[in-house]
């Protein structure tokens, strides 16, 4: 039996299918004449390159819809900063550990003789002390800002991490201009000492006579590596200190989101290297050298170690040849 389509059925076919073909014809001719092209690429191009709009908020960069450099501190901070800053601490930690391994402790040559002299004073203990104990929790409180999560939300979670981490960011805003004015004063007092000479190079080509054979360099109160480590201190200590400032009163000066992300960036990479570079000083004033802690703990130093490691200080001290 056949079925044969009404004229008005083959009319609303014929329709439909020219309305199809008509519709697909315009989209091949849009896609050949601009394939690929947003309509409002432009709009939104020109919005990226940081055109200024109108706003009601008296504040300027909101004039702005869309920074383009808070993509690209994200990117600095989280890619370069935090891939490359571990690598350089656990470096340093390496070489440390490779260099007691081969080289060992630097021990006395001559055993102690009973008498100490004074070296330093209870008020430059405490301020030295007190100035670590900082230095200490803001390294902590900012490598868990940077690291923390990626080390420590895996280890204790999200919720704990986060109560953490309000406490350590008060601490570490809280902390850091009090470090920056201890700082400050232990550049006042120090400084003379820490006048780098030309017997400081000496010092330098066999580590103060750790390594190598021969006689110890001559060296005075301070020597070659208590003098940069002096220099590092202050020098990393005061572009964290002005840095942080910044980070901590947004307000303080008239500074947009540029100065910021700028100032953040630097804060943490001189953080970064001034960490490292501690675990040297903080190698050498304990295990590293014997002795050298008694120093900043009791205030006073055995003869023995005064002679072998500097000898021109106690030459001074004691008017006796070294």
């Amino acid at each position: 039996m056949r079925t044969h389509v009404k004229p008005i059925g083959k009319s609303v076919i014929v329709l439909i299918a020219f309305i199809l073909i008509a519709l697909l014809s315009a989209f091949a001719v849009r896609a050949i004449q601009a394939p690929d092209v947003n309509p409002r690429s432009d709009y939104w191009g020109s919005v990226r390159e940081g055109v200024r709009g109108y706003t009601a908020v008296d504040f300027e960069p909101h004039e702005i819809l869309i920074h383009n450099g808070g993509e690209i501190w994200r990117e600095v901070r989280n890619g370069l900063i935090a891939n490359i800053g571990p690598l350089i601490m656990a470096g340093v930690l390496g070489a440390i550990l490779m260099f007691f391994l081969i080289v060992g402790k630097d021990k006395l040559h001559e055993p102690k003789t009973g008498r100490r002299l004074n070296r330093f004073s209870l008020a430059e203990r405490l301020l030295h002390w007190t100035t670590a104990f900082f230095f200490i929790v803001l390294a902590i409180t900012g490598l868990s800002n940077l690291f923390g999560r990626a080390v420590l939300i895996p280890v204790f979670g999200q919720g704990l991490f986060a109560a953490y981490m309000q406490w350590a960011l008060w601490v570490h805003n809280f902390s850091g201009p009090i470090f920056l004015i201890l700082l400050l004063i232990m550049f006042v007092i120090w400084v003379r000492d820490n006048i780098p000479k030309k017997i400081d190079l000496v010092w330098f080509k066999n580590l103060g006579g750790m390594i190598g054979k021969g006689p110890r360099p001559h060296a005075g109160k301070i020597n070659g590596g208590e003098k940069a480590w002096f220099w590092v201190m202050t020098l990393s200590g005061i572009a964290m200190g002005v840095t942080g400032i910044l980070l901590d009163f947004p307000l303080l000066v008239d500074q947009g989101r540029t100065i910021l992300q700028t100032a953040h960036a630097i804060h943490a990479i001189v953080a970064i290297f001034f960490i490292a570079a501690s675990f040297g000083h903080i190698y050498i004033g304990t295990i590293g050298a014997e002795g050298t802690f008694e120093g900043m703990w009791r205030g006073t130093v055995d003869e023995s170690w005064a002679r072998q490691h500097q000898d021109l200080w106690y030459e001074e001290k004691t008017g006796k040849s070294a």
